[in-house]
């Protein structure tokens, strides 16, 4: 609603970007119309999308999932499950990395909103719902480099040995 100073995005709508990491994100709420204070978008990933070892020096990234799973692993190679309904926080500075198990809608928030420009210029508009789609590490690490928000640190800790539902060593829900 323009002119209220509020936000108001229904389902499905927000600008759509094809991130070359993997995934359509939805832009919720953009840095520049929170002031600076956080970006939240909808990332949509197929099954077995993983993100490089990396972290984010100057944010706080928040994972909310809303359908699917995915599995967090953090430095010292402990793992997590987040399923629906789930919520982490990976603090600025904390080295971390994620693997979507399932197919996996899920709500990001970094804060403040110092990362945009990486996410910007690591995708490109999207005027379709697909997420599935090319994935261009080279890209991402260029991205990275030239806009910050990131920096990647390795490739994705998961082993190859890991089932499309892995047994994480840390499972909050009591299964693993």
């Amino acid at each position: 609603m323009a002119g209220t100073g509020i936000i108001v995005r229904a389902d499905g709508e927000g600008e759509k970007r094809w991130f070359y990491g993997g995934g359509l994100h939805t832009w919720k709420a953009t840095a520049e119309e929170t002031n600076g204070a956080f970006l939240l978008f909808e990332d949509h990933m197929e099954e077995g999308k993983m993100t490089p070892f990396h972290t984010h020096p100057d944010a706080d990234e928040v994972f909310y999932v809303l359908e699917g799973e995915i599995v967090v692993h953090v430095e010292g190679g402990v793992e997590y499950c987040i399923r629906r309904g789930d919520f982490t926080l990976a603090p600025r500075g904390i080295t971390h990395a994620f693997m979507a198990t399932s197919e996996t809608r899920l709500l990001c928030m970094q804060t403040p909103g110092t990362g945009q420009a990486f996410f910007q210029h690591a995708s490109e508009p999207s005027t379709n719902s697909r997420f599935d789609g090319p994935v261009d590490f080279a890209r991402v690490g260029a991205a990275a480099k030239e806009y910050g928000g990131v920096e990647l640190l390795g490739p994705p800790p998961f082993a190859a040995a890991h089932s499309s539902r892995p047994r994480p060593e840390h499972d909050p829900h009591g299964s693993g």
